[in-house]
């Protein structure tokens, strides 16, 4: 079974540092497990890994799309595990690291979904309503699952609304707590997050403010026209679309991404916090070093 490390957290947490400096020491290749990173020219908003730290470790999985293009999760696995399987090959370690926890559990593990009960009844009540209508209301049960679906894609949508409907818990809950999860890798999974939850807060409101000075409307701007039904609903280029649309102001749309990347990183930890499996490494007052010596203890005590 092959070795692999994966490094996972809520955004704005260090992962992609932790991940880098891992693979140096370690001499690992690192496999994105960002379902957006897959797009060329999505890069500020995405905070992909910069041309300079590509170029100390390579990265994979990343700039392999077009944004006009749609990936599916079972796509993304596919090259994910040749990916992994070309690293090892090689002599060395897989390193993956990302914070969309689905794509990380379908990477990591086989896994056999149990299906929700169909409620006919409850479909047919649905048919009135408009797209936007359905998503709307799907956001406010299962957020999660709104952010991965697109209005248009009208059958997911009802088909998530009815399995809240029929079984009192969301699509992501659900697919969560139907999961049989067998291991495909020897993996061992450090995770970060904050003691202090507004300690990553601000870490995020940095980061937002970041990226608008280093060009993030200008990004989107260039971008737009590209944008297809996936690309145009990630965090961070919705928000500033709207701004660009004239649809707020951008102080406004800054305002709604720092809040939505806030809920992101709720549903992030929530997710992540539903393991057992994950070893925890406390971001709040430690340096990239600290982090990193943190991270090097627990693998020479997992892998001795």
């Amino acid at each position: 079974m092959i070795r692999v490390i994966a490094v996972v957290g809520p955004t704005a947490s260090g992962k992609s540092s932790l991940a880098l400096s891992l693979a140096k020491r370690l001499d690992g290749e690192i496999v994105s497990c960002d379902s957006m990173q897959i797009y060329r020219g999505m890069d500020i908003g995405t905070a992909k890994a910069s041309v300079g730290e590509r170029a100390q470790v390579p990265h994979h999985l990343i700039d392999v799309a077009e944004p006009e293009e749609s990936w599916s999760l079972a796509e993304f696995a596919e090259k994910a595990h040749a990916a992994i399987a070309e690293v090892a090959g090689r002599g060395k370690l897989p390193i993956l690291c990302g914070g969309t926890g689905l794509y990380l559990d379908n990477i990591l593990y086989d896994t056999v979904l149990s299906d929700a009960p169909a409620n006919e009844v409850y479909r047919e009540s649905l048919a009135g309503y408009s797209n936007e209508a359905l998503h709307a209301m799907l956001a406010q049960v299962d957020g999660e699952c709104a952010e991965a679906n697109h209005p248009n894609n009208r059958r997911r949508v009802i088909r998530a609304l009815e399995i809240y409907h029929t079984t009192g818990k969301t699509k992501t809950e659900w697919d969560r707590q139907s999961r049989v999860k067998t291991p495909r890798y020897d993996a061992l999974i450090l995770g970060l997050r904050a003691s202090d939850r507004e300690y990553l807060y601000r870490r995020i409101e940095e980061r937002v403010d970041l990226m608008m000075e280093m060009g993030l409307a200008a990004e989107v701007a260039a971008l737009a026209p590209r944008l297809g039904s996936t690309a145009a609903q990630a965090i961070g280029y919705k928000e500033i679309l709207w701004g660009l649309s004239g649809q707020m102001t951008m102080e406004d749309a800054v305002t709604q991404l720092k809040t939505a990347t806030r809920r992101y990183a709720k549903r992030q930890l929530t997710w992540f916090g539903a393991s057992g499996e994950i070893r925890w490494l406390d971001i709040c007052g430690k340096d990239k070093e600290q982090l990193l010596q943190e991270s090097m203890e627990i693998l020479q005590k997992s892998f001795s």
